[in-house]
């Protein structure tokens, strides 16, 4: 391994940006290497990457020589047919963003995929590395003595703008609980210990870009819902999303409970969008509520302002990336966010659209989604 980790980056819209930023914080990496066919995009990147050589196409980034792995953060439909294109190509070790797929005939192509492919694949879900949910998932066992309900709460902004309004549309982002929740489902199986069995969902799209009109179509998103999730185990959560709902402190809130107590998660959103006027931004918090002694415990877990300026997801692009990291050096064997965690958290999220358009919950079979009446 050379003495700097060499990035290649497909990608640099939003996201991939947040991603620069944070390569560029962390010792011995560089980005090599970019990809990004919107003109304003990569006059952004390159801003925030001066040293990359910005090509033309996946092919053309794959020639470049001095590689040690590649970053996908592409819009989410052009996952898959640019992973094939790697595979076939010059397979490097991967760092993929959420959502891994969007299309449930899109499964099959991975299994194979995932048969052939030489080197480690990581799928990006940084909510498991923002702090305060990071100290959640190692005390829930601890606290709740068995986690028999869980509740994961996003109030937060709209869907912000992106290149050609691609997360406006279904058929691009996979729905907004694939786009936007597959994190969450993804942090239920992580919590849980145990697989899904039944996703029951309730959703609609009222408040949030009625009015937009691309190329004579109206977004189709949802902005708001609820899922019911059922696991193996007998434990079940629930998801509560709102996006038009950027007022609120926090903007996640994860809450585990089991016989012995309950523990919480507060996380603020984007210090960028927090007015002025009301001061500093909110602080991430951990709250522990044992049922005996009652009393709960609050700890602020705070972020270092390096990090939350470098993104917006209370530094756990940072903490991810040091992770990715240790996986391309040989320091750890295996993704500690594997293709099957992707995969798993979009089937999810493809039977919470599926429910939520059918008013049936989903049950869970592997490989495919199966809908009966509640």
């Amino acid at each position: 391994m050379p003495a700097k980790v060499r990035y290649g980056v497909i990608g640099c819209g939003m996201m991939g940006q947040e991603h620069l930023r944070n390569i560029a914080l962390l010792p011995d990496t560089e980005v090599t290497v970019i990809f990004e066919p919107d003109t304003h995009m990569a006059e952004a990147a390159a801003e925030i990457a001066p040293a990359a050589n910005f090509v033309g196409s996946v092919s053309e980034l794959l020639d470049v020589d001095e590689l040690d792995c590649i970053l996908i953060a592409s819009p989410n439909h052009c996952h898959v047919p640019q992973m094939q294109e790697i595979r076939q190509k010059r397979p490097l070790t991967l760092l993929v963003e959420k959502p891994l797929f969007t299309d449930p005939r899109e499964q099959a192509e991975l299994e194979t995929f995932k048969a052939t492919y030489p080197a480690p694949i990581w799928v990006a879900m940084e909510y498991r590395y923002m702090p305060a949910i990071a100290a959640l998932i190692a005390r829930t066992g601890e606290v709740t003595g068995g986690i028999k309900m869980l509740t994961i709460r996003e109030h937060r902004f709209p869907f912000l703008d992106k290149v050609g309004a691609w997360n406006r549309f279904n058929r691009y982002s996979g729905g907004t609980f694939v786009e936007k929740c597959c994190h969450f489902f993804d942090l239920m199986r992580l919590i849980m210990k145990s697989e899904p069995v039944r996703v029951m969902a309730s959703a609609g799209q009222d408040a949030n870009h009625k009015d937009e009109v691309y190329d004579g179509e109206r977004p189709d998103i949802l902005d708001n819902g609820f899922v019911i999730v059922d696991f193996e185990n007998g434990s079940r959560a629930l998801l509560d999303l709102c996006m038009f709902a950027e007022g609120a402190k926090y903007q996640e809130e994860v809450v585990a409970v089991g016989p012995e107590g309950k523990i919480e998660a507060f996380v603020p959103g984007p210090g960028r969008f927090w007015p002025e006027d009301l001061g500093d931004p909110p602080v991430a918090q951990l709250v522990v509520s044992p049922r005996s002694p009652k009393g709960p415990r609050s700890l602020d877990i705070p972020v270092d302002p390096a990090l939350l300026d470098a993104g917006d997801h209370n530094g756990s692009t940072y903490y991810q990336h040091e992770r990715f990291l240790a996986l391309v050096r040989g320091e750890i064997e295996t993704p500690e966010v594997s293709l099957e965690d992707g995969r798993r958290a979009v089937e999810m999220g493809l039977a919470a659209q599926q429910s939520a358009r059918s008013g049936q919950a989903v049950i869970l079979s592997s490989p495919g989604l199966s809908s009966v009446a509640c």
